[in-house]
């Protein structure tokens, strides 16, 4: 039946949401784990590559990158309990602003949760392969293991996959807790956190300036600092498996974010300021806190610590697996995307067709990049263009959030919520206006802006196929419907 011009909505009866159940399980603390998991990584590596523009610089960034996280998740707090749907951001979008709105902001989402597990995988095979001595040629195989593994963990039930994901999310924690107890009395912050000189040079007495670069340095610090809260934003997708989202979806959600914050800090703090490390040297590192723990304990347990540092790399590996496949689930039972990926497992009641799909596509990508370029270029553009093109889909979708978020508030005064952002627009507007600068920063990188070509290829085959099939067979989903009777109400 048509709905509206343009769009199509196709009927179906009852026997069509029965094949695309999911269960409910998740509290407040499976959904804490669910956000910090999923960023726990990114305090383990990739944020202290920003460090080459100076410690102070760093700082100034992530506090920066954190108010535009706070931003977002004190919105995303009110809206998850308000939207309770797994649609999550393209939910909110869809119904801020249509469904073309909520397409491309499921779009750029869908980019984020189908490459993040592929780079993540990319170093859990790494480590794993110095752990065992395995050659470079048998990575591949890592990643076919471990995408095998944690997928089949994600389809086995989601109370296993929210106790896996507890699990794992409290021993990276208790990795980091034990690295910030022991660098205590290891460090001395103004003789080696402080050892970039203006030009970028190694002071070897430390003591340099806050801002070696000036300003400029901070702005280019932000895209490093979103690797400290980066997917904190997934825990909406678990709407419709939470077990009462209106009460613990806002709890959890502000719960990560504030675990997050202390833990960036503290180990923006102490992991530069270790003796014999600095934040010159680990400006180039792809393990800091493994060097971190290697100046404490020495190097004759590096096999014991690099066990210990996967943990954040499985932790989030694990979580986003997840989130993609709730991502994808909730986009195909809506009918953006072709449906029977969202048909859920019999007895599981799992979205295992579209976990395997997003984590096919993803390997299907690993695979053709090492393959057709070598082991040495496709390993720098698993680790670098498809990062970059993660990070492109996630500014994009935060950008499109908020905008939903000030057009909810708007459009929508009276529609039911039972937590209200304290911020309001104010935060959701430094939001939008933080991730744009960031992309803008992004953009100054050439090897950035090739990933974004690829995302507007990625952009442009999506794009095609909603305008040509797409949007001609949309399902009255909880997203669709809740949208379309707010929408005739006109005021919520």
């Amino acid at each position: 039946m048509s709905v509206s011009s343009g769009f199509n909505y196709t009927q179906v009866d009852s026997t069509y949401f029965e094949k695309r159940g999911l269960r409910r399980y998740a509290g407040v603390w499976s959904l804490w784990a669910l956000g910090v998991g999923a960023v726990i990584s990114g305090h383990f590596s990739g944020w202290n590559l920003g460090l080459a523009n100076g410690w102070g610089s760093m700082f100034l960034a992530t506090v920066v990158i954190a108010i535009m996280y706070l931003g977002l998740t004190f919105s995303l707090a009110e809206m998850s309990p308000a939207l309770p749907h797994t649609g999550g951001a393209y939910s909110f979008a869809r119904t801020a602003m249509g469904p073309w709105g909520g397409f491309l902001t499921g779009l750029a989402e869908n980019v984020e949760y189908v490459l993040t597990p592929a780079v993540i995988v990319y170093f859990i095979s790494s480590y794993m392969s110095s752990i065992f001595g395995t050659s470079t040629a048998m990575l591949p195989l890592w990643w076919i293991g471990f995408y095998i593994l944690f997928v089949g963990l994600n389809i086995v039930g989601v109370e296993l996959s929210f106790k896996v994901t507890l699990i794992v999310t409290l021993l990276a924690l208790a990795c980091l807790v034990v690295f910030w107890f022991s660098a205590l009395p290891a460090i001395d912050f103004t003789r080696w956190a402080m050892n970039v000189g203006a030009e970028g040079v190694a002071l070897p007495e430390g003591k340099g300036p806050f801002l070696p670069k000036g300003f400029m340095g901070v702005l280019a610090c932000l895209p490093f600092a979103v690797w400290l809260f980066l997917a904190i934003e997934q825990l909406p997708l678990a709407a419709e498996e939470s077990v009462d989202p209106a009460r613990d979806m806002p709890r959890g959600i502000l719960a990560g974010i504030f675990t997050l914050i202390v833990s960036a800090f503290m180990i923006l703090w102490l992991n530069p300021s270790v003796a014999g490390i600095g934040s010159h040297k680990l400006a180039t590192s792809g393990e800091p806190l493994l060097d971190g723990l290697k100046a404490i304990y020495g190097e004759g347990i590096a096999k014991t610590l690099a066990t210990v540092a996967v943990l954040g790399l499985v932790a989030s590996f694990h979580t986003i697996i997840f989130a993609k496949g709730r991502q994808i689930y909730s986009l195909s039972r809506a009918g953006y995307f072709p449906t029977v990926l969202s048909v859920t497992h019999g007895r599981r009641k799992t979205p295992h067709l579209a976990m395997t799909a997003g984590s096919v596509l993803a390997l299907a990508v690993m695979l053709a990049l090492w393959f057709s370029l070598g082991a040495d270029k496709g390993a720098a553009v698993i680790g670098g263009n498809l990062l970059n093109m993660a990070v492109f889909g996630a500014m994009f979708s935060y950008i499109m959030q908020a905008i939903a978020f000030i057009q909810l508030r708007r459009n929508f005064p009276r529609l039911h919520r039972p937590y209200r952002s304290p911020f309001g627009t104010v935060g959701a507007g430094l939001t939008v206006l933080i991730a744009a600068v960031t992309l803008y920063f992004q953009l100054t990188d050439p090897v950035y802006r090739e990933g974004v070509l690829w995302v507007a290829l990625w952009f442009a085959i999506g794009v095609l196929y909603f305008a040509l099939v797409g949007r001609h067979r949309l399902i009255l989903s909880p997203e669709e419907e809740f949208a379309l009777d707010h929408s005739k109400a006109g005021q919520g």
